[in-house]
C-alpha cells in the first residue's frame, strides 16, 4: 500500500527520451504551458472576485447580477482547459496504476505507451470537435441565453485551444515514450 510519502514531487520538464527533432516543439510547449498556468491563476482570481462581487451586490445592494455568473464560468472554462497541458506535462492527471506492480517492466512500458496513444487519440478527437463548435458559434453568431448574451465562441475557443495544447503535449510525450521503448532500460534483464 502506498501513502505517497515515497513519491518524488512532480517537476515539469521535457522527457529526456524526446527525439531531437521534437525538442523545439517540446520547449515551446514547456514555455507556453507555464504562461497558461500564470494566466489560469489570474483567471481563477478574477472569477473569485467576480463571484464575491456578485454575492455582495445581490444581497447587500439588491442589484442585478446577470453577467457575473457567466463571466466567472468563462474564466473557469479558460483556466481549466488552458492549464490541462501543464498538468499533463507533470503527468499529473488521475491514473490508476493497479496493474503496474503486477506486470513485467517491459510489458508495463508497452502498456504506458498504449495508454498514451489512446489518450492522444481521445484528446485529438475532442480538440477537433471543440474547433467545430467554435466555428459554428463564430459563423452563426451564437450567444448565451442570458440578457448579457456574450458570444459562445469565447468558451468554445478556450476549450478548443486548451484541448489542442493538451493533444500536442500528449503527442510529444507519446513519441518520447515510444522512443524510450527502443532504448535499453536498467533492470530490463530482471
Amino acid at each position: 500500500m502506498s501513502h505517497g510519502f515515497e513519491l518524488k514531487p512532480a517537476v515539469a520538464g521535457i522527457d529526456p527520451d524526446t527525439p531531437a527533432v521534437l525538442m523545439p516543439l517540446a520547449r515551446l510547449l514547456h514555455f507556453f504551458n507555464h504562461a497558461m498556468v500564470v494566466l489560469g491563476m489570474v483567471a481563477l482570481l478574477v472569477a473569485s472576485c467576480v463571484l464575491t462581487y456578485s454575492v455582495v451586490s445581490r444581497y447587500v445592494m439588491k442589484a442585478s447580477t446577470d453577467w457575473q455568473d457567466e463571466a466567472a464560468v468563462f474564466c473557469l472554462v479558460g483556466a481549466t482547459f488552458m492549464c490541462g497541458a501543464f498538468v499533463q506535462s507533470l503527468r499529473g492527471h488521475v491514473g490508476i496504476e493497479a496493474m503496474a506492480g503486477l506486470l513485467p517492466q517491459a510489458v508495463n512500458r508497452l502498456r504506458l505507451a498504449l495508454v498514451d496513444l489512446m489518450c492522444t487519440a481521445f484528446c485529438a478527437f475532442f480538440a477537433w470537435k471543440s474547433w467545430t463548435l467554435f466555428h459554428e458559434a463564430w459563423v452563426e453568431g451564437q450567444t448565451t441565453s442570458s440578457s448579457w448574451a456574450p458570444p459562445l465562441w469565447i468558451p468554445y475557443g478556450l476549450m478548443a485551444a486548451g484541448m489542442t495544447l493538451l493533444s500536442l503535449q500528449l503527442l510529444v510525450q507519446l513519441i518520447a515514450r515510444i522512443n524510450g521503448l527502443f532504448k535499453p532500460h536498467q533492470g530490463a534483464a530482471a
